[in-house]
């Protein structure tokens, strides 16, 4: 059971997307992954978004021209994605098992994204697995991008589970190299901190 279940048992759906409506209607913008990974990828890119909840950047990179499909393993979550983007793919799988294309779906991306502590959250130990399978849907030359805390105030956990070393060292045995890491989605420099936004590009 990933952490994700633990905390929440599959049933915030509708409230998690409240908030972000909530936040938007205030005029906050709850674009900043959307508009970072459309910066790396230019429409039209084939996009995962990997944990995709209820929808929120995957909605907005397929209005932004992109090929997008959404995997997440919370029915609640994808129930509220599937109500407000029906013309886009939605899958629930365990990231730490995905396999696209015995879904029927192709399975070379430019670019996957894991925003919203998706790392984090898994299921303990299975870290390294849900690395491989992300990197496995990328073509050559694709890009993971990740966004997610590393300490406790910027986690919804008491301690944090990921640290960058392991992190990379996880994505170095998938094949991906570090491209670039940020501190926020707008791209600020990362120069230590409790929240790190990584590019690794898969070189094999």
């Amino acid at each position: 059971m990933s952490r994700w279940d633990d905390m929440t048992g599959r049933r915030t759906g509708a409230d998690y997307a409240a908030r972000f409506d909530a936040l938007a209607a205030s005029g906050a913008d709850v674009h900043g992954e959307a508009s970072f990974c459309t910066a790396l990828a230019p429409p039209p890119a084939r996009i995962l978004d990997a944990g995709c909840g209820t929808g929120r950047v995957a909605i907005r990179l397929a209005e932004l021209g992109h090929d997008v499909v959404g995997v997440d393993l919370d029915p609640s979550m994808l129930a509220v994605a599937r109500e407000r983007a029906p013309q886009v793919p939605w899958l629930e799988a365990d990231l730490a098992r995905l396999d696209l294309a015995a879904a029927g779906l192709s399975a070379a991306f430019d670019l996957v994204v894991a925003a919203g502590n998706v790392v984090p959250l898994v299921a303990p130990g299975t870290e390294p697995q849900v690395v491989s399978a992300l990197a496995r849907h990328l073509r050559p030359d694709g890009l993971l991008v990740t966004g997610f805390g590393l300490d406790a105030a910027h986690l919804p956990l008491d301690e944090p589970t990921v640290t960058l070393a392991d992190f990379d060292a996880w994505c170095g045995d998938a094949g991906l190299q570090l491209h670039a890491r940020f501190a926020t989605w707008d791209g600020t420099p990362y120069a230590g901190g409790g929240y790190a936004v990584s590019v690794h590009r898969r070189t094999r």
